[in-house]
């Protein structure tokens, strides 16, 4: 019990980055590597902090902060250095490694003994595995509240009409590469507040924690999206929240069956590779029942 707790904990506190990564690939249309770089960066940011005497939750806030530099890099790069987008993420997220290791000044560093945002008091008459459910669900629920109210507004509106149409977005005054840029910053600030968040549940930052984490977020959106089909805007925000529970206890499950916690990476790429295909599978049986009955596909 202990263990599906801890997972549906680690599910919520994910979910951060599926929504944030949410803003770049699913409403602006492209992927955006500099998630690998950001979300070591507000580790590296928060824990460096907490470690020299800072207030936990201003090194977390802190942590946001360097995370929209790090999306604003990678706008500049693609909007006026017109680098392309996936080579803009990459340039910013290796410049990353070596800015992480100026703030940690090693390759990791640990809070044992320092106070975090798990260190709240009212935590502390709770089991300790049930810190990450009662952290992750306040934060992701104010995260995704703040994010549907964002975009209802004029400028969230705006910014969706970037990602669905560029050219007709421009047509109609608006500036898209702001939108794109504000797109970016938003949502590596938001990734770096996680790798903030995870560092502290985990107890140290280190230098190699952003290896991978691209797919994880990845995962959680493409479960959410399998798993409930077509929603409205509002609703697969909630979907990749729900995404991102599923894919820790499916971690859990195959952890159970005997796997090494060093195949974490190859099994979460497995998951995302599986969850993507199973659209294309659905139709492919659909199409197959349909000739089976002696009746085509246009009948």
């Amino acid at each position: 019990m202990s263990m599906i707790v801890s997972s549906i904990g680690q599910g919520l506190l994910w979910a951060v980055l599926g929504v944030a990564l949410f803003l770049t690939f699913r409403i602006l249309n492209f992927p955006d590597m500099t998630v690998e770089g950001s979300f070591p960066l507000g580790a590296a940011t928060a824990v460096t902090m907490i470690a020299h005497g800072f207030n936990p939750y201003l090194a977390t806030l802190a942590a946001f902060v360097v995370g929209t530099l790090a999306g604003l890099t990678t706008g500049l790069l693609y909007t006026k250095g017109r680098i392309p987008i996936l080579l803009a993420g990459i340039l910013v997220m290796t410049a990353s490694l070596s800015i992480n290791l100026r703030i940690m000044g090693s390759a990791n560093i640990s809070l044992l003994n320092q106070q975090s945002i798990f260190s709240a008091s009212f935590l502390q008459h709770l089991p300790k595995y049930f810190d990450g459910v009662v952290v992750g669900f306040v934060i992701i629920t104010v995260i995704t509240l703040g994010l549907i109210f964002f975009l209802q507004t004029e400028l969230g509106q705006a910014f969706i009409a970037t990602g669905d149409n560029a050219t007709m977005a421009q047509s109609i005054g608006i500036k898209t590469d702001r939108m794109t840029i504000m797109g970016l910053m938003l949502s590596n600030g938001l990734i770096a507040f996680g790798g903030a968040v995870i560092a502290q549940n985990n107890g140290y930052a280190d230098i190699n924690m952003g290896i991978g984490v691209i797919v994880i977020a990845l995962a959680s959106i493409i479960i959410g999206e399998v798993a409930f089909g077509e929603l409205s805007l509002n609703e697969r925000l909630v979907a990749v929240i729900v995404g991102s529970i599923i894919y820790r206890l499916v971690l859990l499950a195959v952890l159970q069956l005997g796997f090494s916690t060093n195949d974490l990476n190859l099994i979460s790429a497995i998951v995302l590779a599986v969850a993507m295909m199973l659209p294309q599978l659905r139709q492919a049986l659909r199409l197959e029942h349909v000739i089976k009955k002696g009746v085509t596909p246009h009948d």
